[in-house]
């Protein structure tokens, strides 16, 4: 068997072990019906929704999600401001990608009704003064401060974003949610798309910030191999695939290990999240 062969089947492996995680999760949380895997799925992923809009409405407009998009008692959220944007191209970007990950809460919340958990507690200050750390950037990196770190933290979320999201699809047992589901796929892959090709586009200082924040998230996720940076073996790579040209897949405990920013397993709390997450998946 040829070596690329041989990279194709584990990585094959290794997207069906996604799956089993994701199911066997979903077990172990007493959720048996399909309706009920679902909506684990979609509880999981309101939390991830939840962060994004407040990290990108933040940086738009200065404020966060509204009130009648947050639950009864939603948790606080710290950090985030206006980004002072220089170029007015990255600016409408940035604003589309609000409007989108809003919509995205928007979903989820009226595909729950009355299931769909609050806001959790964000730290978004904290978790990128972690992140920073760990990527070489000091102890005070702050993604708000202008358009080129904005772009950096952005990515953080949207490669996470689209592997989730790919290990998630083929769960989805209602078909017209997973029809749904793939389409939010296909918005965080553009988002991503897009974020990645300016980061590239800014030059050699923006490649090597970004790929060291890839390397920062390879140390906290259970399979460093499907981390790709903007740039690898000197070219540019906007699109972080295997072999067959296909994304990779995270399960939601490799999920919470970056949004958590800890390479352990049965961790529930941290990083972004100080309080943890609501709904039936909720640890590493």
């Amino acid at each position: 068997m040829s070596v690329m062969a041989r990279t194709i089947d584990r990585r094959r492996a290794l997207a069906g072990a996604a799956g089993a995680a994701l199911l066997s999760s979903l077990g172990r949380s007493g959720v048996a019906s399909a309706q009920g895997n679902d909506d684990a799925i979609f509880k999981f992923v309101l939390n991830l929704e939840y962060l994004e809009a407040e990290y990108y409405l933040r940086g738009t407009t200065g404020e966060g999600i509204g009130a009648a998009d947050l639950g009864a008692n939603p948790g606080d959220v710290t950090g985030g401001s206006l980004v002072p944007f220089a170029t007015d191209a990255v600016r409408q970007f940035a604003e589309e990608l609000a409007a989108n990950e809003l919509a995205h809460v928007r979903y989820y919340r009226s595909e729950l009704g009355d299931d769909a958990g609050d806001r959790p507690t964000i730290d978004l200050a904290g978790g990128f003064a972690a992140v920073g750390e760990a990527a070489g950037f000091g102890q005070n990196f702050n993604p708000f401060t202008d358009e080129l770190n904005f772009l950096l933290g952005g990515m953080l979320f949207e490669d996470v974003g689209v592997t989730g999201y790919k290990g998630a699809t083929p769960l989805i047992q209602d078909k017209s949610r997973q029809e749904d589901i793939a389409g939010v796929l296909a918005v965080e892959a553009y988002h991503m798309g897009m974020a990645r090709s300016h980061l590239f586009a800014a030059g050699p200082t923006a490649q090597q910030a970004a790929n060291a924040i890839t390397a920062a998230r390879a140390t906290l996720n259970g399979d460093p191999s499907i981390e790709q940076g903007i740039v690898v073996d000197g070219h540019a790579n906007f699109v972080p695939s295997d072999d067959r040209g296909i994304v990779f897949s995270r399960t939601p405990q490799q999920v919470l290990q970056i949004v958590f920013l800890t390479p352990e397993t049965g961790i529930s709390q941290g990083g972004f999240f100080p309080d943890g997450i609501n709904g039936d998946i909720t640890s590493t």
